[in-house]
């Protein structure tokens, strides 16, 4: 006699919205996210950017306002990028202590202490009038070494200004240890570094550069030094380098053309990992829906919970501010507050 066995139904714990919460398997909250934060050198008043629908070229002054308005709405951790007013071949505004980042830094650390976590973006191309992310050598080619003294000198003017992470996205071989070593040697310990490890010479940073004002003159490009997007294993080489040298938490960049690469990472180390949902990712479900073509708000749900699904810890988005809001209403809903 052969035993019979009743269908399978999964169907069964989709049925209402309160059951498919209770099993649901990935959750959000606003501490998984960080907010990527503009401030321009020279500029008066907040200024919009076109390609990144909702996000500000900032002032110091509003940065302020931002910042303490995204505490209250609970996010806990920010990153800054430097617009500078002046460039040079050596970006020497993004170690000049009066440099345009470092005067935010002290500003947001005088204010808020160690109740946000202050993450400063390492890298020269916003401050360079080349474009690149390094040191140019008499070929016109980044010059890697002396790239990286450049980058311990950031470093020490981000941490003495009050960053609590610097973020070095360079992608420049070694550039781990020497930022680690400078950190060290100036009783600067407790710093923690954000590698971008795995970061890939992407077609979706154009509304970014359109942010800091970045073109690469003679039209090159950064794919000697950004990773192939056609190459995979080479993030895991990337990633175990940067821990190697100090890393404290890795970066994959950008998330969602990557999402194989994070759950790689995930499972190649124990260390958090964070993923970049970029300015073209964001900007095109907002070029998307204005066009009334998807859901806004059911898409960007979608993506940042495939980016955790993924394995990532932390999640850079400009949709930070969005989710916040939104997690707010819903407890206020929730609450019964109107």
């Amino acid at each position: 006699m052969t035993a019979s066995f009743p269908i399978a139904r999964p169907r069964r714990l989709r049925r209402t919205a309160a059951l498919r919460e209770l099993v649901a398997e990935t959750r959000l909250t606003v501490n998984d996210f960080v907010a990527p934060l503009f401030v321009r050198e020279g500029i008066d008043a907040p200024q919009p950017i076109v390609s990144l629908p909702g996000v500000m070229q900032h002032t110091v002054d509003s940065l302020l306002i931002e910042v303490r308005e995204l505490a209250a709405l609970g996010v806990k951790a920010v990153i800054l990028f430097g617009v500078p007013a002046v460039k040079d071949a050596t970006g020497s505004g993004a170690f000049d202590p009066d440099g345009i980042v470092q005067v935010a830094l002290r500003a947001l650390r005088a204010e808020f202490g160690d109740r946000i976590v202050l993450m400063a973006d390492l890298c020269v191309d916003e401050y360079t009038d080349h474009g690149h992310c390094g040191i140019l050598d008499e070929h016109g080619d980044v010059d890697n070494d002396q790239t990286l003294q450049i980058y311990a000198k950031v470093a020490l003017a981000q941490a003495e200004a009050g960053a609590h992470v610097v973020a070095p996205s360079g992608m420049m071989d070694g550039q781990v240890a020497a930022i680690r070593t400078a950190l060290d040697s100036s009783g600067f310990n407790d710093v923690s570094i954000l590698a971008y490890s795995a970061k890939y010479a992407s077609g979706l940073y154009g509304p970014f550069r359109d942010a800091v004002d970045v073109q690469i003159v003679g039209g090159g490009d950064r794919k000697g030094y950004q990773q192939d997007w056609r190459s995979a294993r080479e993030a895991l080489v990337e990633v175990d380098a940067d821990i190697a040298q100090g890393a404290d938490m890795v970066m994959v960049k950008p998330a969602l053309s990557y999402l194989d690469i994070i759950v790689a990472v995930r499972q190649h180390t124990s260390l958090p990992v964070a993923a970049y949902h970029v300015s073209g990712e964001y900007a095109m479900i907002k070029a998307a829906s204005a066009n009334g073509w998807i859901d806004h708000d059911t898409v960007a749900l979608e993506q940042l919970t495939a980016i955790k699904r993924a394995g990532a810890d932390v999640i850079l988005t400009y949709f930070t501010r969005w989710f916040a809001e939104r997690s707010a209403a819903e407890l206020r809903a929730e609450a019964g507050v109107s």
